[in-house]
């Protein structure tokens, strides 16, 4: 019965083509252009994008920016715009998990191993902390502190060692890219084919790690309501999540 639901929304909207946009987290970048391509082609409307940290897409919806649909990373920057009565009741449709980079190329200050972040001399890239990459990253080292692992005050040397934290996780990965940090946190989907081979993963024990859940839903003043139900409904179906996990993105949670 869902499927047919999902095919429905689908077919449905494809003799009237909108003009769709949609508000996303930065992470969602790559996938969501993919899967934006293959649903314009299938039902003949034109999405159009606008990628930024969540938090700042929530900024943005507050104050009258118009969009048919909100996919956040978290539910912190989403739930509220549902309160405020702006976005309809949203639905995970992905999950996400960190990954600590560090350039290939060593420096003096090469960073191989979780113990390494806190080194003197060390720099390190975050997102801020009302970025959902920058509020799991703090929620990630809230877990080491707490295990004692490393010494209760792992996260204190880490934060002294912090010497940008920045808007949207893109742009925290872009930092290790140009070499301007020796390690920073991101998810683990920006760690993208282009990135991949510039960067190194250092590990992190599954039981620090946090699960980011993505929600999705759409505009209750969206002038094209069908076509973002649908944009929602491709998104939530097997060709939508087939491009999503092909970027690293898991199950919804």
């Amino acid at each position: 019965m869902k499927k047919v639901i999902l095919t429905a929304l689908l077919l449905g909207n494809s003799a009237h083509a909108a003009n769709l946009t949609v508000f996303a987290a930065a992470s969602l970048t790559d996938a969501f252009t993919e899967l934006g391509q293959a649903f314009d082609a299938k039902t003949g409307h034109k999405t159009t994008f606008q990628f930024a940290g969540s938090q700042a897409l929530r900024t943005q919806l507050e104050n009258g920016a118009k969009a048919d649909v909100y996919a956040s990373a978290n539910s912190a920057q989403f739930d509220p715009l549902v309160k405020a009565g702006l976005v309809g009741a949203g639905v995970p449709f992905v999950s996400n998990k960190l990954a600590i980079i560090a350039p290939k190329s060593g420096s003096s200050s090469a960073v191989t191993t979780l113990g390494g972040l806190v080194k003197s001399g060390v720099k390190i890239v975050i997102a801020d902390k009302t970025v959902p990459v920058g509020d799991y990253t703090r929620r990630m080292l809230s877990a080491i502190d707490k295990s004692g692992s490393y010494g209760k005050d792992f996260s204190a040397k880490f934060m002294k060692n912090v010497v940008s934290e920045e808007p949207n996780v893109r742009q925290v990965a872009l930092k290790v890219q140009l070499g301007e940090a020796d390690a920073a946190v991101v998810y683990s989907t920006d760690v993208t084919p282009t990135l991949r081979p510039k960067v190194q993963v250092i590990a992190l024990p599954t039981r620090f790690n946090q699960k980011a859940s993505y929600p999705i839903g759409t505009l209750k003043a969206s002038s094209n309501a069908e076509a973002a139900q649908a944009f929602v409904a491709y998104v939530l179906s097997r060709e939508g999540q087939n491009i999503l996990k092909k970027w690293g993105f898991g199950k919804p949670q």
